[in-house]
């Protein structure tokens, strides 16, 4: 980990693509803006870690589960076979 001492307005550059800025520094408190292209994904890491274990509850859901579910919220009539098939 890499440990730096930044002023307000200083800023940090990570590649050639990602710059952060400190904006502010108030009572215990870093406010930070990131530049960045609009390709990169930027997310707080308490927000990443949330849809990480979303998608690994997802995952552990057996099929059949998941087809009932789709059958207790109102599926069409085309749905309803469609599923129905499949569980064949």
């Amino acid at each position: 980990m890499l440990v730096l001492t930044r002023r307000r307005g200083q800023a940090i550059c990570i590649g050639d693509d990602i710059r952060i800025v400190v904006t502010r520094i108030e009572d215990g408190q870093v406010r930070l803006g990131i530049e960045s292209a609009h390709d990169v994904i930027i997310l707080r890491e308490e927000l990443l870690e949330s849809v990480r274990r979303a998608n690994q509850s997802a995952q552990a859901v057996a099929p059949a589960q998941f087809n009932q579910w789709l059958l207790s919220h109102h599926p069409t009539t085309q749905d309803t076979d469609t599923i129905q098939e499949a569980q064949k």
